[in-house]
């Protein structure tokens, strides 16, 4: 059974969920003790295509994605599904495929399709109309407790104001969670919760060297957001990591002078739970039984 969402979100203390983008990163996540992760779409473009977040991952790139992500974690899992990957048809598709594939929650935002990084430049929104209906269309095809998080991202493109109308009209529409991307502001973070507070539960978006001041999860729980992504955060750091282990491999022919930054053979396989899975196999092989 896919884990819920609703009742993290509901609880009184801001739920952080950290950007993941593969089985291996969302099992680091468990570990470290979080309680949901986000499914990052610009993190699955940067990593499984090494490409920037401008639309080129496709539908069944995250589906795949997701189902290797379910299976090895058991927490709820946040997935980006960027504009539905089409009209309300795909954005139905995407929410009965995702959902089988173990979504706790999906969020869907309002540019055109194909979109790009809500804190680059130069995006383009479809009508507020044309985003509630495919929020109505998400609702009708769930067959789960799976929330539907409406992204807009107006304020780069009609201005703020612009943002909380259509915020307004999401929520009516049927979301269950409101994400206004890109608050310039500490003082827009802030009108933006005194505005929804109490009538539907908030996300934050956290990009290092984006449109939003960093704000860290205690600051933004006091302001009224229930929810706060860091979504491409580890990106970043095994970005800048992988790029000091391979000069450092240049460099020097040998990894004896990074070994300090990495796991050996040994420690990687604690971290895999290798010791554990071979034994459970054993448990099915006849040559090992006992009598």
């Amino acid at each position: 059974m896919t884990p819920k969402l609703g009742p993290l979100i509901e609880a009184p203390e801001i739920l952080v969920a950290p950007g993941v983008y593969d089985a291996m990163t969302a099992a680091v996540a468990e570990a470290a003790g979080f309680k949901a992760v986000y499914l990052s779409g610009a993190a699955v473009a940067y990593t499984r295509l090494g490409r920037p977040d401008i639309g080129l991952s496709t539908m069944s790139e995250m589906a795949d994605t997701l189902a290797l992500v379910r299976d090895r974690i058991d927490l709820p899992i946040v997935i980006d599904a960027d504009t539905g990957f089409g009209n309300a048809l795909n954005a139905q598709r995407t929410m009965r495929i995702y959902e089988r594939a173990g979504a706790s929650a999906l969020q869907v935002e309002d540019q055109t399709f194909p979109k790009r990084c809500g804190h680059l430049s130069d995006k383009t929104l479809i009508p507020a109309t044309e985003m509630e209906g495919k929020i109505a269309a998400m609702a009708e095809a769930r067959r789960e407790d799976t929330l539907i998080i409406a992204r807009t991202d107006a304020i780069a493109v009609e201005g703020f104001e612009a943002a909380l109308e259509r915020g307004e009209r999401y929520v009516a529409a049927g979301a269950d969670m409101l994400f206004i991307e890109a608050p310039r502001s500490r003082a827009h973070l802030k009108q933006i919760a005194g505005q929804f507070e109490n009538r539907v539960p908030l996300m934050a978006n956290m990009v290092e060297g984006g449109d939003t001041p960093m704000t860290d999860a205690r600051d933004l729980e006091g302001l009224g957001f229930s929810l706060v992504i860091f979504p491409g955060g580890i990106v970043r750091a095994l970005m800048r990591t992988a790029e000091d282990y391979y000069t450092s491999l240049k460099t020097t022919g040998s990894n004896t002078a990074f070994s300090d930054r990495m796991h050996d053979f040994k420690g990687l396989n604690e971290r895999l739970g290798t010791a554990d899975m071979l034994s459970r196999g054993q448990r099915f092989d006849p040559g090992t039984a006992t009598g």
